[in-house]
Formats: C-alpha cells, sequence, structure tokens
C-alpha cells in the first residue's frame, strides 16, 4: 500500500501535469466514482457543490499558466485505517498571482488503492 503521503504528492503532481496537458485522466485516476467537493471563499455564501463528473478539462483549459503545492497539518486514521482525514494548505500558482486556501481531504481505500472520496476547499481570501 503507497503511503497517504506519497498519494498526495503524487495527486499534486497530477494537477501540474493537467495544467500543462490540459488533460485531466491523471487527476480523474486519483477520485472515487463517488468523489463529492465543495469549493468556498470569503465572497460566497454556500459552498459550490461538485461530483466525480464535474468538469476538470473545462478548469484546465480556462487556467493558464499554473501550478499546486499541499502541505498537510494533518492526517488521521478513521474507519480501522480504510479512511484517512488530510488537513492542509493548498498554494495555487495561476498567472503569477498566488491563491491559498485550507483544504480537508478524505482519502478511501478502493480495491487497495487510496481515492479521494471527499474534499471541502476554502480560498483564505
Amino acid at each position: 500500500m503507497t503511503s497517504i503521503q506519497a498519494v498526495l504528492d503524487a495527486y499534486f503532481e497530477s494537477w501540474n501535469d493537467g495544467f500543462i496537458s490540459k488533460n485531466a485522466d491523471g487527476i480523474k485516476s486519483f477520485m472515487s466514482k463517488k468523489f463529492v467537493g465543495y469549493w468556498a471563499h470569503s465572497n460566497i455564501d454556500q459552498p459550490e457543490f461538485y461530483t466525480y463528473d464535474y468538469d476538470i478539462n473545462g478548469v484546465l483549459n480556462h487556467v493558464k499558466n499554473a501550478k499546486k503545492s499541499f502541505t498537510a497539518h494533518s492526517i488521521t486514521e478513521r474507519k480501522n485505517g480504510g479512511q484517512i482525514i488530510v488537513t492542509g494548505r493548498e498554494t495555487s500558482l495561476i498567472s503569477g498571482e498566488t491563491f491559498a486556501a485550507q483544504c480537508m481531504f478524505i482519502w478511501e481505500k478502493e480495491e487497495d488503492q487510496w481515492k479521494l472520496l471527499r474534499e471541502y476547499i476554502e480560498l483564505e481570501r
């Protein structure tokens, strides 16, 4: 079983590869088909909701010259090690501008692989 830190590193590298290739296949390979995400920032009242089928290719094509990184603050196992909750800070550099977000990711074992089950991303600004 791959360590969750190695999975996180590979997941964010797949985003960086996707920004270059404009292809979401690598990103989607880390996501559970049951994936649910929430994205928010200070200027909206309710988080935006999205699922496995959201248009990641559209996001990749819309964003130019981008790179993501992630620093984990806590990694907590639950469900007898079948799930891992990761909290931390994502930093995106988009066309020279930095966007930081606090994140919570829920990873779950599916057929002996870690898959992203849920995420909550809250932009800091």
